[in-house]
């Protein structure tokens, strides 16, 4: 991040520059969590994060008693503008629109928490509320603060704020997947979903998808995919089935994606020269059958997943783990 716009050569003016960066740093992950979260886009909330620090950079902190709130502000009302521009763009999209996956570390206890609580999975039900009520949402359930503090940042009353807190918990709640595995069952049925696609197994895909399976593909214009979901048992299979044919010669690996399995098909070759990848999805399921298979193929989407020597970080949280299966 750089310094301060208009620091000087004076070493008093320099230190105070050197503060203002020290604490926006300390909170550099909580923004970008926010931005992310309310806007389900990588590029869009690093965008918010840039922006939050130019204001923070030029703003009079002499008066800024808690710089964790301010920037939280900052950055919320940020994406809240974002927000609502994005979903007018989102008429004109090509197909389905999905949210952007993040890789997170199942190794990092209090990263893997933040992912939980707002999986793969939820982030595309918090894409069917308002911009308000997502920010509020994010605000409250996600990161925990006080009805009156989201009423200040929203600029807004707090009896307000409480009455869209529970409109959009009940529209989450009402939509929200219940999955009735746990995180190795949930594991475990994404690798034999991997294994199905990728033999184009008939027989074992009717047995793991549910009779209203939904299929949903986002290429938007950018990459092959269905312009509608796929509803429905045997047209899912075959959907699926095809897939497999498709990604021959691919690498896929089962990854941390938003907190939970989710799966990464990468072009043949080298782990390390394999590039962007060309697919990434994510599996729900209810009473041991899959309900919904969320696939992204927009290239766009999915730069950030792009496979890295070990020891270099992909994306502001952490580089991907988990186990590679050649699909050949």
């Amino acid at each position: 991040m750089g310094g301060d716009p208009g620091v000087s050569d004076d070493p008093v003016r320099r230190e105070t520059a050197a503060g203002a960066t020290a604490a926006f740093e300390a909170h550099r992950r909580l923004l970008f969590g926010v931005a992310y979260d309310m806007l389900g886009s990588v590029a869009d909330a690093e965008d918010c994060v840039q922006e939050t620090w130019i204001r923070w950079a030029r703003a009079d902190r002499s008066n800024i008693r808690e710089p964790r709130g301010y920037l939280v502000r900052v950055v919320a009302n940020v994406a809240l503008d974002r927000l609502r521009d994005a979903r007018a763009r989102r008429e004109s999209y090509v197909g389905p629109w999905l949210p952007e996956p993040l890789l997170t570390a199942p190794d990092a206890a209090e990263r893997v928490e933040r992912a939980e609580a707002v999986s793969y999975a939820l982030l595309v039900v918090l894409e069917t509320l308002g911009p308000v009520e997502r920010a509020v949402f994010v605000l409250r359930e996600v990161f925990g603060l006080p009805y009156a503090e989201i009423a200040e940042i929203l600029g807004r009353s707090a009896a307000g704020v409480r009455q869209v807190a529970h409109r959009a918990r009940e529209h989450v709640r009402a939509r929200r997947p219940r999955f009735s595995a746990d995180p190795a069952g949930q594991r475990r049925l994404t690798e034999r979903f991997l294994a199905a696609c990728r033999d184009g197994d008939v027989a074992g895909l009717t047995e793991l998808l549910a009779e209203d399976v939904v299929v949903v593909t986002d290429g938007g214009g950018r990459a092959r995919a269905a312009l509608r979901p796929v509803a429905g048992l045997d047209r899912a299979v075959r959907f699926l089935a095809g897939l497999g044919a498709m990604y021959a010669g691919a690498r896929a690996e089962v990854a941390s994606l938003n907190g939970g399995p989710g799966l990464v098909l990468y072009p043949g070759g080298a782990p390390a020269v394999s590039g962007v990848p060309l697919a990434a999805a994510v599996v729900e399921a209810a009473g041991g059958r899959i309900t919904r298979v969320l696939v992204v193929r927009n290239p766009d989407k999915l730069h950030m997943l792009r496979h890295v020597p070990s020891g270099t970080a992909p994306v502001p949280r952490d580089a991907p783990g988990g186990s590679t299966t050649p699909l050949t």
